[in-house]
């Protein structure tokens, strides 16, 4: 499992698309060849350089670094050697579910008699699903929660070896930890295999509720998300059944930053054909625990058949530009991109937003909470807009106000907004590093 190689310790600090060296040779970093492992998040880029700035694994010797082909090998690299710097480089794309979801079946769960049993007009929508069958389908989850999960320790560089590497159906949980980068890789949401329905959930007419996030960054610290491709893969939720008249939802969010996290930058993604993309802080009455915290920046990524939260923010000073959205056909109707939550500091500038037809530009903010927010230098289809404006005007009983109360610092070059679909399409998601 494990691959012993020479390193010269190297570390270089990576600006967009250029790699500078910092151990004082002088010399630029070529894309070709060089090392993701040992790079580290640039001074200045966002809020994961804040401080003594996000550097994983980089540090890491010749006993920490390892290659992995399995999900096996991947768990058991992250357990090795504790908090030592470690680099884990994934090679080709490890399956987190390769015998199925029957390999968790616990209690004679039976999805077809768990059907039966709940069916609103037999089980009615006014009292929480219970008996042999939910005992079933808890003991299934727990055994597919075991198996799926997967925690990254502290001073952790995560990398995908070329172009095609990543990980299907796990959850990564970056969780009481610090300083953490993943970069280059293909992630598949994971597949909730025993989602539970709650018959009083949605005003008494009841939905499925899924567990497990692709990557969830919880009360940690210093995180860089870079080159990335987030996605429901080999199982969108355009081909989920639909059980009691809603959908079978088996997907939760691609990427969440909550409980206190701090100093993330995420750059040069790509999210795409997801519902329910990002909370950056879940939960309104987390004041306590978020309050002053959730410092994200978010720039280069590109969101793609994306429904929902990309980001819907509680509490955090969050930096959004230079980003592309792209909102699908069959989505207009029913999206949203910015969601403006309980104390949130959202600063929305220089990005550019892709809309079909007949779809509602003031649909791309959506208010939970009063919390006055900045979104300028927007462009629509190629037009310079007034995200607010517009909002105010197409939907007058959310009232937005102007102005978040800070200006973000933490930035590199910042690119015309009608330069971003170009520049963002062709260099953003795993395989694009250059």
């Amino acid at each position: 499992m494990r691959t012993r190689i020479w390193h010269a310790h190297v570390m270089t600090s990576v600006i967009g698309c250029t790699a500078l060296v910092l151990a004082g040779t002088g010399t630029v970093a070529q894309a070709q060849g060089r090392d993701l492992g040992r790079e580290t998040l640039a001074a200045g880029d966002g809020w994961g350089s804040e401080g003594a700035g996000t550097t994983g694994g980089a540090a890491a010797d010749a006993e920490h670094v390892y290659t992995v082909t399995t999900w096996a090998e991947f768990k058991a690299a992250l357990e090795a050697g504790g908090d030592a710097p470690k680099i884990i480089k994934v090679k080709g794309m490890i399956d987190a579910v390769s015998e199925g979801c029957e390999a968790f079946v616990a209690g004679g769960y039976d999805l077809q008699q768990y059907l039966k049993d709940y069916d609103p007009a037999v089980w009615g929508n006014d009292r929480p699903a219970s008996g042999p069958q939910e005992d079933a389908r808890v003991a299934s989850a727990a055994n597919q929660d075991t198996a799926i999960k997967a925690n990254v320790p502290s001073n952790t560089t995560i990398v995908g070896v070329g172009k095609k590497s990543g990980i299907l159906g796990g959850s990564l949980q970056i969780k009481g930890v610090s300083n953490v980068i993943m970069r280059n890789l293909t992630i598949e949401a994971p597949l909730d295999c025993f989602p539970k329905w709650d018959p009083t959930d949605d005003n008494n007419t009841g939905n499925w509720n899924s567990e497990y996030d692709a990557v969830v960054v919880y009360g940690t610290d210093h995180v860089w998300l870079d080159h990335n491709t987030f996605t429901d893969g080999r199982y969108p939720d355009s081909e989920r059944p639909v059980y009691f008249g809603k959908v079978f939802q088996q997907h939760d969010g691609l990427t969440d930053i909550v409980r206190g996290s701090n100093y993330v930058t995420v750059s040069w993604n790509r999210y795409q054909d997801h519902d329910k993309n990002m909370l950056i802080g879940n939960g309104d009455g987390l004041a306590a625990i978020d309050a002053g915290k959730l410092k994200v920046t978010m720039h280069h990524n590109r969101f793609d058949g994306i429904l929902q939260r990309s980001p819907r923010v509680r509490f955090g000073q969050v930096d959004v530009y230079n980003n592309h959205y792209v909102v699908t056909e069959d989505q207009k109707d029913d999206y949203y991109i910015f969601g403006v939550g309980i104390s949130s500091q959202l600063h929305a500038s220089d990005n550019a937003l892709s809309l079909p037809a007949g779809a509602s530009v003031g649909k791309a903010l959506k208010k939970w909470s009063e919390a006055p927010l900045t979104a300028e230098n927007n462009y629509v289809n190629g037009k310079l807009t007034d995200l607010i404006a517009v909002h105010n005007a197409e939907i007058p009983g959310e009232t937005l106000q102007s102005g978040a109360g800070w200006t973000p610092t933490l930035r590199t070059k910042v690119d015309s907004p009608r330069a971003v679909p170009g520049i963002v399409g062709g260099r953003a998601g795993a395989g694009k590093v250059c």
